[in-house]
């Protein structure tokens, strides 16, 4: 598309920053949003819906977009109440099991360990509460610092520091009680 770039302004009014056209901002960070969609706990066969959902919502807001935070801490905000929301709709449903993309390998068998690792660690993260499954995500699966991580979720520093500390704990646990 040809069009101009929307403007966004951080706190300090005298310095700009362009936000993006939708296509590129989609193209950019949808990955980013469906795993925080699963990581949110959105099941894997409404994980398409949710996403529609979620850019719906940026394409509707993006010339509302201030600049204060960076395009993914807000993206991650809009992600988390439309999770809440497939959530509170899903009830008590069971949660499906991670399904990895297909590979494309000509080893099936590592195609095969990469998707069972992968619903492994999900299985993990679901044990956790929110909070720490949040953040543990962000920093050990997005590979954000956890001073981003405070930054994005509004938490002081040291909480986030904290539960990091206590998912990677029950992380290590679930792992070794799940090691025969």
């Amino acid at each position: 598309m040809g069009q101009m770039p929307a403007i966004a302004h951080e706190l300090d009014p005298a310095r700009e920053l362009p936000v993006p056209p939708f296509d590129e901002l989609y193209t950019a960070h949808v990955a980013f949003v469906w795993r925080i969609l699963r990581t949110l706990g959105v099941p894997a066969e409404q994980i398409e819906d949710a996403l529609q959902d979620v850019f719906l919502v940026v394409h509707r807001r993006l010339a509302e977009f201030e600049g204060r935070a960076a395009i993914t801490t807000w993206l991650f905000a809009i992600a988390r109440r439309v999770a809440g929301s497939y959530r509170r709709r899903a009830g008590n449903a069971r949660t499906e099991a991670l399904t990895a993309d297909p590979i494309g390998t000509a080893d099936p068998f590592a195609d095969a360990s990469r998707a069972e690792a992968a619903a492994t660690v999900f299985a993990i993260l679901q044990t956790m509460d929110e909070d720490k499954r949040v953040v543990f995500a962000l920093v050990e699966l997005e590979q954000l610092s956890v001073p981003e991580v405070a930054k994005i979720l509004e938490l002081n520093l040291n909480t986030a520091y904290s539960r990091l500390r206590l998912a990677r704990a029950a992380f290590e646990q679930a792992v070794k009680e799940r090691i025969p």
